[in-house]
């Protein structure tokens, strides 16, 4: 069944503080679609939007989870999540403290994923076996890549429909980012997600999207239809390819 976002005219920011303005972008189902742009332009805060961290001021989110439409906006975070959308936080927010299995399986609280743990936690371990490996050590502990293997394998724990992923290759050697990126595409094929993955690298990010949006100063700048168009585009190849 399918599943799709709608981000319509959306106003957003911090107290007085407008981040985002009339921006506007769509997820078909099944796609990968990249948000590109450098630190400071709006990505997180739209990421935030969608999960209601951030109350827009003005627009519309809507989520369609299993061919069932949902507005967000005014939802808790809590009752997003509920919905079937998952969150990879830049900086990937785990819990030190905690073991890899502690870490995964606190992923797993939404109601419809609890009766598939074990189905989901062998499904993580078998796409990252380094987090088999290390099941029981503390995830502070660990390297920037595997603590980002985590990050991304703990939001599946949700069994998610759509993933939303802000920033993955943020702290990580450019080897290691390949390997994350490649990862976020085989979890979306082998999961069967829609995702919308933010990201500054663009090099990277535009080998596994279908297509994307640059954002600038908090405005959708430049909509390509293709990874193709993107790269192609003039201001995108002297801004962001060095061209």
């Amino acid at each position: 069944m399918a599943s799709s976002l709608v981000v319509a005219n959306i106003d957003a920011g911090y107290g007085a503080v407008r981040v985002l303005e009339d921006v506007s972008l769509l997820v078909s189902p099944g796609e990968t679609v990249a948000l590109l742009g450098t630190n400071g332009n709006g990505k997180s805060t739209l990421m935030k939007s969608i999960m209601g961290i951030v109350q827009p001021m003005a627009g519309s989110i809507r989520a369609t989870i299993d061919d069932v439409e949902h507005e967000l906006i005014g939802r808790s975070t809590e009752e997003i999540v509920d919905l079937g959308i998952a969150f990879v936080p830049e900086g990937r927010r785990l819990f030190p403290k905690l073991t890899v299995t502690e870490n995964l399986l606190l992923g797993a609280f939404r109601p419809k994923a609890r009766s598939a743990i074990q189905r989901n936690l062998d499904f993580c371990f078998e796409t990252f076996p380094r987090l088999k490996e290390r099941a029981r050590q503390l995830a502070g502990s660990m390297s920037g890549g595997e603590q980002q293997m985590l990050a991304l394998a703990r939001a599946l724990m949700s069994a998610p429909r759509i993933l939303l992923i802000d920033e993955p290759s943020v702290g990580l050697a450019p080897l290691l980012v390949k390997r994350t990126i490649d990862k976020i595409k085989e979890l979306k094929e082998g999961y069967d997600l829609t995702v919308l993955m933010a990201e500054q690298n663009f090099t990277q990010a535009i080998r596994i999207a279908d297509r994307g949006y640059v954002i600038v100063h908090g405005r959708i700048a430049f909509t390509g239809d293709s990874a193709d168009a993107l790269s192609n585009n003039e201001l995108i190849r002297e801004f962001y390819l060095g061209a």
